[in-house]
């Protein structure tokens, strides 16, 4: 029965080890469709800061992407076209490029005419949302609740649905 006990008391301790609780406060909370979306500050293409919590009250629709994503380059167009189409109804694209720099982002916007906000994420973001791919679409209602988390690209009438599922109750754009 000695021999047992080492072993016991051995499984016990890894058990342990793999029970840890990480409590930091600068840890992200996940995203996932039904919670609140993850705070969150940013700088924009243009040089200011953009926070999750200064878009509470208006539907948002934030696009994570790359520059070097070929389904990202031709969903662009048709993200801005809606973000113009429903911006009278409160709508609000968030373009996030996903581990690249500043100037890749600019250029992005510069080549797909984007009128949006553009943030660079510095792994942020990303580690949130658990993101894995890309494009990534996130849909969250005025309150901050994520909606719809939508991976791959999407058709224009896939945009359109899960906009307008975020958008106030008063008839449809």
């Amino acid at each position: 029965m000695k021999p047992i006990a080492p072993l016991l008391l051995s499984a016990a301790f890894v058990l342990l080890a793999g029970c840890s609780h990480s409590a930091s406060s600068n840890a992200p909370a996940h995203a996932s469709v039904g919670a609140m979306e993850p705070s969150w500050s940013e700088r924009t293409d243009k040089g200011s800061m953009l926070t999750s919590s200064s878009l509470l009250g208006k539907p948002v629709y934030v696009n994570f992407f790359a520059s070097w994503c070929p389904p990202c380059n031709d969903e662009a167009s048709d993200i801005e076209t809606l973000s113009k189409r429903y911006a009278s109804r409160g709508l609000q694209v968030v373009g996030v490029d996903v581990m690249e720099n500043a100037d890749k982002a600019a250029l992005f916007g510069r080549e797909h005419h984007l009128t949006y906000p553009l943030v660079v994420d510095d792994g942020t973001l990303r580690d949130a949302y658990q993101l894995n791919g890309l494009p990534v679409h996130v849909f969250i209602d005025a309150d901050g609740t994520v909606h719809a988390i939508r991976i791959g690209e999407l058709t224009k009438a896939e945009m359109v649905r899960n906009i307008r599922a975020i958008l106030p109750s008063k008839g449809h754009a």
